[in-house]
């Protein structure tokens, strides 16, 4: 059964940018630079009839492409112990309607979403153990005021993951174009 969820992927100079932060804490477990990405809704398990549908129906959605910028650090939870550290998003309402029409598709393929609230975030680091105070302090003194240039978003992808002791495996599945549709799908 595969593991999905929608996500957009980061341009190789803002890939990069991001990739210069993770580094600095010996107790994370860095999100590797050719992982880093923008989740949009992770959808979870789901059979292979249900793969195909959610797979045919995202190529119906269309928007127009529209800026993002990354810009911030944040953690998971904001309150208690660290378990995921992460670049923040600076974004408008067109990638709130994405979320929302991506949403759509998931819930009329049958599945029950996540009631979290949506918080677009690239994340960098997880860990099992929060590092110290000081030296997570003096981490985040350092980036803080980590911005990006604003990047063109005009196209989305389903991956695949695959759960390994080191780290997940992405798998894209299919990329779609605002416009075009369906750009790739093996």
């Amino acid at each position: 059964m595969p593991r999905l969820f929608v996500a957009l992927q980061l341009p190789d100079g803002i890939r990069a940018s991001v990739a210069r932060l993770c580094q600095g804490l010996p107790d994370a477990r860095w999100t590797p630079d050719d992982s880093l990405h923008l989740t949009l809704r992770f959808i979870g398990d789901v059979d292979m009839p249900c793969f195909q549908e959610i797979g045919e129906m995202l190529a119906s959605i269309t928007a127009p492409p529209f800026d993002l910028a990354l810009r911030g650090i944040g953690q998971f939870p904001p309150r208690g112990p660290l378990r995921h550290l992460w670049a923040g998003v600076e974004a408008g309402e067109e990638l709130a309607r994405l979320r929302r029409r991506i949403d759509h598709v998931v819930r009329e393929a049958g599945i029950e979403l996540e009631r979290r609230r949506f918080v677009p975030h690239v994340t960098l680091a997880r860990f099992r153990q929060p590092p110290p105070v000081e030296r997570m302090a003096s981490w985040l003194a350092r980036r803080n005021l980590f911005r990006t240039e604003s990047f063109p978003v005009d196209s989305f992808t389903l991956f695949s993951s695959r759960l390994r002791p080191e780290g997940s495996l992405y798998t894209i599945e299919a990329e779609y174009d605002f416009v075009r549709g369906v750009l790739f799908q093996p």
